[in-house]
């Protein structure tokens, strides 16, 4: 096989190992739930949701919203800002540092849900961060990760890692 039709099959072959990336992360979190795939989809389609629903009161900067997402025991890591347990703090950093001057933008497909027995679940994706301040730099995806609870039927942000 010549060079040329050799590189042809490269996207085919990238395309394969994220189908199967993609497959072993459904089947790692559909066998935590006892192989009940509807049980998984439900989680999976809940979490995104909340997911959706935080990010776009981050990105509207409403903190009444936030504040209702967020446990009071919240505990949040920045592998930059370092480590802060106090909700009041976590909202008021929000508000003077991020309201108004920074959007969140999930990165389509790459959203992970596991659930916790007796707790919530796991939420784990990339997304990028989009400054107003600095418009001509190109926003790179970093990890994620939530702790969602679940308490009285409603889906709480126990705790949360943020790599860059």
């Amino acid at each position: 096989m010549k060079r040329s039709n050799t590189l042809k099959f490269i996207p085919i072959l990238f395309l394969m190992a994220a189908t199967f990336i993609g497959a072993s992360a459904f089947s790692k979190a559909e066998g935590a739930m006892g192989g009940q795939q509807g049980s998984y989809e439900a989680l999976y389609h809940e979490i995104a949701r909340m997911d959706s629903i935080y990010f776009e009161a981050y990105n509207t900067c409403d903190m009444v919203k936030q504040a209702a997402i967020y446990a009071d025991n919240v505990e949040f890591y920045h592998d930059q800002g370092g480590l802060s347990t106090s909700k009041k703090a976590i909202l008021e950093s929000i508000e003077k540092n991020i309201c108004h001057k920074v959007t969140r933008e999930l990165v389509p497909g790459s959203i992970e849900v596991y659930p916790i027995k007796d707790f919530g679940a796991v939420e784990i994706g990339l997304h990028k961060f989009h400054n107003s301040q600095e418009p001509d730099a190109v926003p790179k995806p970093s990890k994620f990760i939530v702790i969602w609870e679940q308490k009285d039927h409603n889906w709480l942000i126990s705790r949360v890692i943020s790599l860059h």
